[in-house]
């Protein structure tokens, strides 16, 4: 498995809602729901206990046990919430989760170097990896079995009929 301790950022506190300390968050998720899943989050050098979670316009709107009024909320505007990589859910065959992508080198299926991961886009039809290439040059291909036969913890393998 991927680094188990790195952390993975869940959510942000775009600012308070209210005046008894809950926030809106931006999602960088599944949505609320999935935050439910998670009890405890880590927030720079704090800690932050979810009570309650409901979806929100653009996001969603969460109370936390240490945040007990609009001051308090508004002074974590821009906090991430991050959880550790080992929280997550384990995965499927065939599944992934785009934290794992994010700075993999890549290797064509010729055997040469392409580059790294640095994005991961989803324009409706599936997600697609953005590579960035020794020459700062970037290209994009579709997360297909076709265009991307092997992945695992340590490279993604690109087919060389996808390589720009």
């Amino acid at each position: 498995m991927a680094n188990a301790n790195r952390p993975v950022t869940l959510a942000a506190i775009a600012g308070a809602h209210g005046v008894r300390g809950e926030v809106r968050l931006k999602l960088f998720g599944e949505g609320a729901e999935a935050l439910r899943a998670f009890s405890v989050f880590s927030a720079g050098d704090r800690t932050l206990t979810l009570k309650s979670v409901r979806p929100a316009h653009q996001g969603a709107v969460a109370t936390f046990a240490e945040i007990t009024d609009r001051s308090g909320a508004e002074a974590l505007r821009g906090t991430v919430l991050t959880v550790p990589r080992s929280a997550l859910p384990p995965l499927g065959e065939g599944e992934y989760y785009h934290h794992d992508l994010l700075g993999l080198p890549c290797m064509s299926t010729d055997g040469s170097v392409v580059g790294e991961v640095v994005a991961i886009d989803n324009f409706g039809a599936g997600d697609i990896l953005e590579i960035a290439k020794p020459d700062g040059k970037r290209f994009m291909v579709p997360m297909t079995e076709r265009a991307v036969p092997v992945w695992n913890d340590d490279s993604v393998t690109v087919n060389a009929a996808f390589v720009e």
